[in-house]
C-alpha cells in the first residue's frame, strides 16, 4: 500500500529540492547595492504624497467584495449552461433560485448605496 505513495514522496522532494536550490541561487548570486533611490517609496514617478502606509477608504474594499461575489455567479453560469440539458427542470429551477438570492443581494446594496461613487 506504501508503494503507491512512493511516485508521490518523489514528486514532493523533488519539487521542495528544486525550489531550495532555486532560492538558495538567488540568494547566492543576487546583488547587494542599496542605495536611496531603490529604497524609496514610488508612486507612479511621483515623490510620494502621504505616507506610504496610510489606510484606504473602506469602499474600495466594499466594491472589491461586491465584484467578487457578482463575479462568482458568472462562474458558475458556465458550466450550468453547458449541462443544462442533462440537469433537467430540477437544475434550471436551482439556478433561478441562485440568481434570485444574488439578485436580491445586488438590489440590497443597490438601495444601501454601496454601488455609489462620491
Amino acid at each position: 500500500m506504501l508503494a503507491n505513495y512512493l511516485p508521490v514522496l518523489l514528486f514532493l522532494l523533488t519539487g521542495i529540492g528544486i525550489g531550495a536550490v532555486a532560492l538558495a541561487a538567488g540568494r547566492v548570486l543576487s546583488p547587494r547595492n542599496p542605495y536611496p533611490d531603490k529604497l524609496s517609496s514610488y508612486e507612479c514617478g511621483f515623490e510620494a504624497f502621504e505616507d506610504t502606509r496610510m489606510k484606504f477608504d473602506v469602499r474600495y474594499y466594499l466594491v472589491a467584495i461586491l465584484f467578487i461575489i457578482f463575479d462568482l455567479e458568472i462562474a458558475f453560469l458556465f458550466p450550468w449552461a453547458i449541462v443544462l440539458d442533462e440537469i433537467g427542470v430540477f437544475g434550471f429551477m436551482a439556478m433561478m433560485v441562485f440568481l434570485l438570492i444574488l439578485v436580491v443581494g445586488f438590489v440590497y446594496e443597490w438601495m444601501k448605496g454601496a454601488l455609489e461613487w462620491e
